[in-house]
């Protein structure tokens, strides 16, 4: 037993004396907690007020601090705030990089996707223009190629093939590629076209 009670001193010199809180330094732990809780809040709190990150910064400050203080409490609950920290603020980042998009302020920001099974040619609008086709229109404003063409009332950008065309003349329609109405200008329209016609 005495060489045990020698080696338990030998290894208490060595290691030096184990350095106790002076007085009652639980305040340190206290506010350690508290500002991981206002850490986590801060960033909770980015999801709905657009800041910059300054909420983000001011929340990544809060964990620095904290970290900081219990370390200054002891160095072990220091070390295990710290792997603590380390290994919750990722997921809790991946979490709100989740939520976000689903957020009224997130869904200002990001546009949602047409559905896996639409296609530009079957979108709402296109379909709408697609009805435009061979019918004969009047231009409004001189197409340069582009420009408004008026058919029956409703005025439509419209492109030409490349040749200008002054306001006033009839043009047809002759494709729509991709949501853009394709006219060419027509001198004599058929009597079948001057029945969807409006010269105003």
């Amino acid at each position: 037993m005495k060489w045990n009670l020698a080696l338990t001193l030998a290894f208490a010199q060595i290691a030096g004396p184990v350095s106790q809180p002076e007085g009652d330094q639980t305040w340190k732990l206290t506010l350690a907690l508290v500002l991981i809780g206002v850490g986590v809040l801060l960033m909770i709190s980015e999801l709905f007020i657009p800041s910059g990150g300054i909420l983000s910064a001011l929340a990544l400050g809060a964990f620095i601090v904290a970290v900081g203080l219990s370390f200054w409490y002891k160095p072990v609950v220091g070390m295990w705030t710290l792997v603590g920290v380390a290994v919750a603020l990722p997921v809790l980042v991946m979490a709100l990089f989740y939520y976000w998009p689903r957020t009224p302020l997130g869904k200002k920001f990001i546009l949602e996707a047409p559905p896996d099974n639409s296609t530009l040619a079957s979108m709402q609008t296109n379909v709408e223009l697609e009805d435009l086709r061979g019918r004969i229109g009047k231009a409004v404003s001189t197409l340069r190629p582009s420009g408004i063409v008026d058919f029956e009332g409703r005025r439509v950008d419209c492109v030409t093939e490349g040749m200008m065309v002054e306001a006033g003349q009839a043009v047809k329609c002759i494709e729509v590629k991709a949501g853009r109405v394709v006219v060419r200008p027509v001198d004599k329209p058929k009597v079948a076209d001057l029945e969807n016609a409006d010269f105003g």
